[in-house]
């Protein structure tokens, strides 16, 4: 029977190789995971993809940064935007010229995801944007631009902003109609444009990042989808990762993820979100999760690959 998925794809699934990041060599990659899915398309399946959009942010903020006392700033939230729509227009391309959607649509949706304005988060931003810098010129950017900055890991300075926790996907209603409509459909793109509520009751935008893996959990529990998916570029997850006694993992109870968790064995920058966006859905709906890369993406649909969170 056709099922209903949220698919997050990683950010290696749209940029394969960082010497590689031109427009051209994104759409390539595009046009690989557009395969990938194809299988689960032919099949009558309806798709939701959330894709992450961390370099490509990354690459307008630099433009703003070139191009300034010639033209305007651009603010986090429009980036955000701007990556959504991008993207979105690559995967939609790349569908239509790779896999014909077996005459179905895709489309993609601009969407905006509230967060809590008191969201602890914003008081302690951790999320890296943006390029590397020396230390002068980091701190150059705290004075004249307010820019929290941040040394990483040896590699260069950094702009760190909040990452606060989605609450709602504001274009909910619009997402659910497309893909009960059978369209094949791009939407929270980079987890959302991050919007609050002010005074008022109005929306605005504020310059932070959601947690793509985070914001993909939310969209998935919201439309009560079959399965959620999780792409990565390794096959299953690992414990001991990195070590002699590394050792993949098949199944995964919830019970058991949160024992992982708390012993540390999962990276935070890397797949601590994935997990726990899983274990969440998981805890919520009762159903499946899943991590896997897009190569064997049908087959772990099957329980032949990748790694099974369970009730």
């Amino acid at each position: 029977m056709p099922k209903t998925l949220v698919v997050a794809l990683g950010g290696n699934a749209l940029i394969e190789n960082s010497n590689r990041a031109s427009i051209p060599a994104q759409y390539q990659a595009a046009s690989r995971a557009a395969r990938s899915l194809g299988p689960l398309i032919a099949k009558g399946h309806n798709i939701v993809i959330v894709h992450g959009n961390g370099p490509q942010v990354g690459f307008i903020l630099r433009r703003v940064e070139l191009a300034r006392g010639e033209l305007h700033d651009v603010p986090l939230d429009s980036c955000v935007a701007d990556s959504q729509g991008a993207l979105g227009y690559n995967i939609q391309m790349a569908m239509r010229n790779e896999i014909g959607t077996e005459g179905r649509s895709a489309a993609t949706v601009v969407t905006q995801v509230l967060v809590d304005r008191a969201d602890p988060a914003f008081l302690n931003p951790i999320k890296p944007i943006g390029s590397f810098m020396d230390e002068k010129r980091a701190l150059k950017h705290s004075e004249s631009d307010g820019w929290m900055v941040k040394e990483d890991a040896g590699r260069g300075w950094r702009r760190v902003v909040p990452s606060p926790e989605p609450i709602e996907i504001l274009e909910l209603d619009v997402i659910r109609a497309l893909v009960e409509s059978g369209v094949i459909t791009i939407a929270a793109g980079g987890g959302g444009i991050p919007v609050v509520l002010d005074d008022d009751g109005k929306i605005k935008g504020v310059e932070a990042v959601i947690d793509k893996d985070r914001a993909a959990s939310l969209l998935a529990r919201s439309l009560n989808v079959d399965n959620f998916v999780i792409s990565t570029a390794v096959p299953r997850v690992c414990v001991d990762f990195g070590k002699s006694t590394e050792r993949e993992l098949e199944v995964l109870s919830v019970t058991e993820a949160r024992t992982l968790v708390a012993e540390g064995q999962f990276a935070p920058g890397s797949m601590l979100p994935k997990i726990q966006a899983l274990v969440d859905f998981v805890q919520t709906t009762g159903r499946e999760g899943l991590i896997c890369d897009l190569l064997h993406l049908s087959a772990a649909l099957k329980g032949a690959e990748g790694t099974r969170i369970v009730p």
